[in-house]
């Protein structure tokens, strides 16, 4: 049923010259999704709250209930076509007053954590891109079939959901290297090996489409009989994290919540604008999960003044971050670019040097091209906070094949990795190296399998410079004997 409802979106919204991309895609029928939720929330509320014998007090004023506006129905419960409004008025409507409306909830909510403060933040960082209300009219009917009313619906529609996101991924409009989406095999094996537990603090500060939230909540659960009280610890206590641009904001909200988070903690903020000296033993966290924004230039000058060691590199930046707002005691599952291994700039040691010395870099997993999108080869640092690091497992994911859009990595390639971890066992395509093994000027931490044996013959520089020379020499009299042909 979902798949038809999807199909039938599809059709449509690609119609309209507003919908240009996949990423407008993702963020038009987010909003829409968004508010049928809203919806069905308020109803589940408003049952509960009769069965307990309260009076439930909507969120939403009737003129801007989704069956007011959305889908008015008549007693029979059938859409009452003379309250229906389409084409330039629905438009109107949605650009004036709807979109105005939810975003002032922001101003009228007192808690910073509450729903309707969480409603007010997405609509004051979107818009509306819908250019035909004829076309906004059909979506929104085709959503309206969708039921958020039980477990089962919210899991399938996340699942439609996440494919969405990884579509946009594919097509490479995420930007960045296509962080919006980290592949959920991943994910999920990251999530696997750092293990997060019930009662435990989990963060991302890049948090994207929300991917590494959304697996530690249902890794929680499934590994879990979870009693009333720890499931609502799970629900509000657990999950934390921070994006600075609109558009993933909202797709993590709306990917969270398809998982059956409620109320997701995710703040619209610069995550790099803190500075990291001023954190206190309430700011730390037990567990890190991210995979953060790589790039030069993307911020102020003046956000490297939060940090010890200045960088304009963004991910250096959130890797300090995550550093110091880690409790001791506490596991992290990182990415990043495997350039951070061996560059010989003075902020790439200093932290290589950081790392080593104040936490336990037990594993890296050393990823494949075309993990993501752009193609930059990426590794994954998984490391505790109290102790220095004695020694380091690599595990090299050398596959058989390339990866690219129509052929992503899966679970199975992940199967070895999770199964050698456990022990930390050598094999082909993984080794250990003790830290008196690396050099402590450099702290150069570059994989180099010892189990693959160096084909390449080793020259001395004067027998490079030699070859050249007779390259340089055959190159002239190739040039001399075409011109005696002339």
């Amino acid at each position: 049923m979902f798949d038809n409802t999807f199909s039938k979106i599809d059709q449509d919204i690609w119609k309209d010259a507003g919908i240009d991309t996949a990423l407008d895609y993702t963020e038009q029928t987010s909003w829409i999704l968004f508010l049928k939720y809203l919806d069905d929330y308020e109803k589940e509320k408003e049952i509960q709250a009769k069965l307990n014998g309260k009076k439930y007090t909507p969120l939403i004023s009737k003129e801007f209930r989704w069956n007011t506006w959305a889908v008015p129905r008549t007693t029979e419960g059938k859409l009452d076509i003379h309250d229906i409004i389409s084409g330039s008025d629905l438009l109107d409507f949605v650009n004036n007053k709807l979109f105005p409306y939810h975003a002032n909830t922001q101003n009228d909510s007192h808690d910073r954590n509450s729903f309707k403060n969480k409603i007010g933040e997405i609509f004051s960082n979107i818009k509306n891109e819908f250019q035909d209300g004829y076309i906004l009219r059909n979506v929104i009917e085709h959503i309206d079939g969708l039921n958020f009313e039980t477990s089962r619906s919210r899991d399938e529609l996340g699942t439609i959901y996440e494919l969405k996101l990884q579509e946009m991924g594919n097509a490479g409009q995420t930007g960045g290297g296509g962080q919006f989406y980290t592949p959920r095999p991943l994910i999920g094996v990251i999530v696997e090996i750092v293990d997060p537990k019930i009662g435990e603090t989990i963060y991302d500060g890049a948090v994207g489409s929300g991917g590494f939230l959304c697996e530690a909540f249902d890794y929680i659960q499934s590994n879990n009989d979870l009693t009333n009280q720890q499931y609502e610890i799970l629900q509000t206590k657990t999950l934390f994290g921070k994006e600075k641009k609109s558009l993933p904001y909202l797709m993590a909200n709306m990917n969270m919540i398809l998982h059956g988070i409620e109320t997701p903690n995710i703040q619209k903020t610069n995550t790099l604008e803190e500075n990291i000296l001023d954190y206190e033993d309430k700011d730390r966290v037990d567990v890190i999960l991210a995979n953060p924004p790589f790039g030069s230039g993307g911020e102020r000058k003046e956000i490297q003044n939060n940090f010890p060691i200045k960088t304009s590199e963004n991910a250096y930046l959130f890797l300090q971050h995550f550093l110091k707002i880690l409790k001791t005691g506490g596991r992290a599952g990182i990415i990043i670019k495997n350039t951070f291994l061996s560059n010989d700039d003075n902020a790439s040691k200093e932290l290589r040097k950081e790392l080593l010395e104040n936490f336990n870099l037990h594993t890296i997993l050393v990823l494949p091209q075309k993990v993501f999108t752009a193609g930059v080869k990426t590794v994954v640092l998984f490391f505790d906070k109290g102790s220095p690091t004695k020694k380091i497992w690599y595990y090299d994911l050398a596959l058989d094949r390339n990866l690219g859009k129509t052929n992503p990595l899966n679970n199975n390639d992940l199967e070895e990795f999770k199964t050698l971890q456990k022990t930390k066992a050598d094999s082909d395509n993984s080794w250990t190296v003790p830290i008196d093994d690396f050099d402590k000027d450099t702290w150069d931490l570059s994989p180099a399998n010892p189990n693959v044996e160096d084909t390449n013959e080793k020259r001395t520089p004067s027998e490079i410079i030699a070859e050249i020379e007779a390259l340089d020499n055959e190159a002239a009299e190739s040039i001399a004997a075409i011109k005696g042909l002339l």
